[in-house]
């Protein structure tokens, strides 16, 4: 079976993505062995859904399925910008690009000179890029710096993501390399910083300790034991380790930061309340087309005075 994944012509963030495979066919399905992406005219990629595109694509071409990635502006218009934020550098060789991969990247030639952008950069123990969080915070700060707190989220901000880019070197036990991105969208007044990996996500390696160590949320859902992950820092490790997740949580409610987590079946949207993130502030989905992996961004408003 082909499965056609058709995307609007529209901006395209990780809701919209989500909004996409659930009213296609799951491309991780049985029985589909060819994928097809198509981007159409006007159809622009925003960075927390290309860094999640990118790798499912990735998985599909590891499961062996063929991919195709049609666009239909060509660089002239989303191609040109995944070019440009090192897309294709990353993307599986055996994946096919229409009307043609880009001859140069775009990202090579250009990258570092837009304070505006952090290209996509491969998450790998064997090659670890341990400049990537001061990246990031730097490149979030260059825009974030008039507000009035700028001082305090600086420091938060480089905590989140070495804390985030950690836990895929750690845990994830993942085939593909994981990615990490961030842009700037000055007239959203937003920032965004998306981190993703392939590998066993977190309820994988979570439940099987759960009886033992938290027998009180055993009979919770999925998607409530994500929540109290963030809430408790709960870890297959027990109480005292693995809380990373719940400080980076915390900080970012304290800056007024959205949290948006992806796991292979469910996905969380998680709000800013008085008293942390509960699951009343929580916009929840499950039974999602299949992406292995855990997928995280953070938005951040540029100034809180607006």
């Amino acid at each position: 079976m082909i499965c056609q994944i058709v995307f609007p012509s529209a901006w395209i963030d990780a809701s919209a993505l989500e909004s996409t495979l659930r009213s296609s066919c799951a491309p991780h399905g049985p029985g589909v062995y060819e994928v097809l992406f198509r981007f159409p005219t006007g159809c622009r990629i925003m960075v927390d859904s290309a860094v999640r595109l990118l790798s499912l694509i990735n998985q599909l071409s590891l499961s062996m399925r063929r991919v195709r990635l049609e666009f239909e502006e060509g660089e002239a218009g989303t191609m040109g910008y995944l070019d440009r934020m090192g897309f294709f550098d990353h993307l599986a060789k055996d994946v096919d690009v229409l009307p043609a991969r880009p001859s140069l990247s775009a990202a090579e030639i250009y990258g570092g000179t837009n304070t505006r952008l952090v290209e996509i950069a491969s998450i790998n123990p064997k090659d670890r890029d341990v400049d990537l969080p001061s990246r990031l915070t730097d490149a979030m700060m260059d825009s974030c710096g008039n507000r009035p707190d700028a001082k305090g989220l600086e420091g938060a901000a480089w905590t989140i993501f070495a804390e985030l880019i950690d836990n895929i070197f750690s845990h994830s036990s993942t085939q593909i390399d994981g990615y990490a991105a961030l842009q700037v969208y000055p007239r959203g007044d937003r920032v965004k910083v998306a981190v993703s990996d392939s590998g066993l996500g977190i309820m994988s390696t979570l439940r099987p300790a759960i009886k033992t160590e938290f027998p009180s949320l055993e009979n919770l859902s999925d998607i409530d034991l994500l929540v109290e992950i963030f809430r408790q820092g709960i870890s297959r490790h027990g109480t005292d380790r693995g809380c990373g997740l719940k400080g980076s949580a915390a900080k970012a409610i304290k800056y007024n930061g959205e949290l948006d987590v992806r796991l292979p079946n469910i996905r969380v949207l998680l709000t800013p309340g008085k008293e942390g993130y509960k699951p009343n502030t929580a916009y929840c989905y499950d039974g999602l087309p299949l992406i292995w992996g855990t997928h995280i961004c953070f938005t951040f408003r540029l100034d809180t005075n607006r």
